[in-house]
């Protein structure tokens, strides 16, 4: 997308959201589904009733998971989209949603004992800011779980750029073009745990699905002492 702002991509997101869902399952073949599923079952335990934030949240497939996998927590997905916000109401309650933009959110500091962020932070205008803001949020020794694409595959993204170029083309919408443009220029699993260190968020784990076409990244924050 020419002249990235963060206007043009909420105004992008609100766009697509009637079909985000759907699009989904059919440019990953349904994976993305079972992949998110095992992302959250591999989250470290976290303490009795715990306060959770999903930032990017869209839909909410990822809240969906956190409320099985953690019971009585209390969950708040963000987004900076007031569509997809509109769609993940409908879908899951007892949630909070919140309309936030990821660079500046409306929390206190140290507030959440697990941050996540699934295919998000690449839409953002700046990861540092990003990626600082998440660093805020979290209680000392909280956990940060990043998801999105990994490794080049030659086969598997020529694959996933004539898909989504077909699906362009059937529903007359070139919005989803943005999506080859900004997994290309997303920077890898290594970079992004050197991003994350910078911030201390340090990285106890990394898991990759898909032969490394996916990638998620497990970190936690460091509790730095007063002495």
């Amino acid at each position: 997308m020419k002249n990235k702002t963060p206007e043009k991509i909420r105004a992008l997101f609100n766009q697509i959201a009637p079909h985000y869902d759907q699009n989904n399952d059919i440019i990953s073949f349904f994976t993305h589904r079972l992949i998110k599923q095992h992302v959250v079952k591999s989250i470290p335990q976290l303490p009795p009733e715990p306060k959770i934030l999903d930032l990017c949240t869209g839909t909410g497939d990822i809240v969906k998971h956190l409320k099985r996998r953690f019971h009585g927590a209390q969950i708040t997905g963000a987004d900076f989209s007031t569509e997809m916000l509109k769609i993940a109401r409908r879908k899951h309650h007892g949630v909070k949603f919140v309309h936030a933009d990821c660079l500046k959110l409306p929390f206190a500091d140290e507030s959440f004992d697990l941050v996540t962020m699934s295919f998000g932070l690449r839409n953002t205008a700046s990861y540092t800011r990003a990626i600082a803001e998440v660093k805020r949020v979290l209680k000392p020794n909280g956990h940060f779980v990043h998801l999105d694409f990994g490794k080049d595959a030659k086969y598997a993204d020529e694959i996933f750029h004539k898909i989504v170029k077909f699906i362009a083309q059937v529903q007359e919408d070139e919005s989803y073009i943005y999506l080859l443009e900004s997994k290309n220029s997303f920077p890898a699993p290594e970079q992004l745990i050197e991003l994350f260190a910078a911030h201390g968020l340090e990285t106890i784990e990394r898991k990759d699905y898909l032969q490394g076409i996916i990638s998620a990244q497990y970190c936690k924050k460091a509790c730095v002492s007063n002495r």
